[in-house]
C-alpha cells in the first residue's frame, strides 16, 4: 500500500501552501515546526522570498528606465504638509473647485498671472483682482477649518501695474515679429509675394 506522503509522522496533513513556500524560498524540506501554529511561512521564509523577487526582477531588468530615475526628489527641502498629496494631484491635474480653500487658492495664485494677461481692460482685472483678495481673507478666517492659508493677498495698483507692462512687451514684441515679416515679403518676387499675403490674410482672419 503506498504511503500518504503528505502525512507527517505525528499523523498532521502538511500544508501544501507551505510546501510550495519553502520550494520558491528555497528551504526544502524544513521542518514544519519553523512554520507558525496556522501552517504559513514564517516571515523569514516571507522575508526571503521576497528577496528573491526583487533580485530577479532587477535581473530582468524590470526597474531599469523607470519614470523619475535619475532625478532628485521633489519636496523634500519644504516644511511636512499633511495634504501634499491632495495639492500634489489638484496641481497635476490642473483641478479647480476641489479641496479646501488652503489648496485652491495656491493653484489660483501661480495661475492668476495668466489669467490677468487675458483679461482685456484694466476695470476687469481690477475686479479680478478683487474678488482673488476677498476669497483668500475668507479662507483665512478659518470657518470651515482645513490647513492654514498660506496664499497672500495682491496689490490691486501694483498687479495692474504689472499688467500694463506685460501687455505693452508683447505688443511691442508683435510688432517687431509683424515687421520682420512684412520685410521677409517684400523681398519675395511678386508672385510668392501675392501667395505669402494672401496665406497671411488667411491666418489672421481678414
Amino acid at each position: 500500500m503506498v504511503q500518504d506522503r503528505s502525512k507527517r509522522d505525528d499523523g498532521r496533513v502538511a500544508d501544501p501552501r507551505l510546501k510550495a513556500a519553502r520550494y520558491r524560498t528555497g528551504t526544502g524540506d524544513t521542518d514544519e515546526s519553523e512554520a507558525d501554529d496556522a501552517g504559513r511561512p514564517t516571515m523569514e521564509q516571507r522575508a526571503q522570498y521576497v528577496e528573491i523577487q526583487i533580485a530577479q526582477a532587477m535581473r530582468r531588468g524590470d526597474f531599469d528606465d523607470l519614470p523619475g530615475a535619475g532625478k532628485p526628489l521633489t519636496g523634500l527641502g519644504g516644511t511636512y504638509d499633511p495634504d501634499w498629496w491632495i495639492r500634489q494631484k489638484i496641481e497635476r491635474e490642473r483641478l479647480t473647485g476641489l479641496g479646501p480653500p488652503a489648496l485652491t487658492l495656491r493653484t489660483e495664485d501661480a495661475e492668476l498671472d495668466a489669467r490677468l494677461d487675458a483679461t482685456h481692460g484694466e476695470h476687469a482685472v481690477r475686479e479680478l483682482l478683487g474678488d482673488f483678495n476677498r476669497r483668500v481673507i475668507e479662507a483665512r478666517r478659518q470657518l470651515q477649518g482645513g490647513p492654514p492659508v498660506v496664499t497672500a493677498t495682491r496689490d490691486v495698483d501694483a498687479e495692474v501695474a504689472a499688467w500694463r507692462e506685460r501687455r505693452e512687451e508683447r505688443g511691442r514684441v508683435a510688432r517687431e515679429a509683424r515687421e520682420r515679416e512684412d520685410a521677409e515679403i517684400a523681398a519675395l518676387p511678386w508672385r510668392e509675394r501675392r501667395r505669402a499675403l494672401r496665406a497671411r490674410r488667411l491666418r489672421d482672419g481678414w
